[in-house]
């Protein structure tokens, strides 16, 4: 479960997030939408660990993110959290099966079997037959699905996605949601995406819009 109770952030003196509050359950799916500017993604920045609030209170699985130090939460990003950001992040020098299996690499899972579950992402968002070509051999819109298969790989608790459409066409920007949310329900998982696209935002359970006064229905 995902708790944030009266979520707040300034920059500069200025608040950005002023009262943010959502509770979000296992196999949950929650769109948020929003102007630009209103700090969708300062909101995500926030519950992956990325940033300090400075009011509030964020909690996942019961684990108070108050509590926990800078390694806790670098621990939890990495077993607990799955990152779909819009500038992909996606390595250079590994090729698209290696990026794709980080994640498990990071968790001690090296060999034939994590590669296997690479290709299967890989296989879900359509570039099977890339896995051994390199990020600077591909278009935005098939490093977006690299960064969204990456962040599935390694199942986790938490998937956090900043308008993952956003560099793709019609027909694998459905595809791609149609992938998450599955993953999510299947899995009991819990996911938030961020989204300008009314398309994008129906895919989810629920449908959340951000404001300067916080998040409403």
């Amino acid at each position: 479960m995902l708790e944030i109770s009266d979520l707040q952030r300034r920059f500069d003196g200025r608040p950005v997030l002023r009262s943010v509050s959502m509770r979000l359950e296992p196999g949950e799916y929650v769109a948020i939408t929003g102007e630009s500017g209103v700090g969708k993604s300062t909101l995500l920045n926030l519950i992956a660990g990325l940033d300090r609030p400075d009011g509030g209170r964020l909690a996942l699985d019961g684990a108070d993110y108050g509590d926990l130090d800078e390694d806790s939460l670098t621990r939890l990003r990495r077993d607990k959290l799955g990152f779909v950001f819009q500038a992909f992040h996606i390595l250079p020098h590994l090729t698209l099966r290696q990026n794709v299996v980080l994640p498990l690499w990071l968790k001690g899972r090296k060999g034939p079997q994590a590669d296997r579950e690479a290709d299967r992402l890989l296989d879900a968002v359509g570039l099977a037959d890339r896995a051994d070509s390199w990020p600077r051999e591909l278009s935005g819109g098939e490093m977006q699905r690299v960064a969204i298969a990456r962040a599935l790989v390694h199942a986790p608790r938490l998937i956090l996605a900043d308008e993952p459409t956003g560099n793709l066409d019609p027909s694998n920007a459905a595809k791609v949601l149609t992938l998450l949310a599955e993953r999510i329900r299947a899995s009991g998982a819990m996911g938030i995406l961020v989204t300008h696209s009314p398309e994008a935002a129906r895919s989810a359970d629920r449908v959340l819009h951000l404001t300067p006064e916080g998040l409403s229905a």
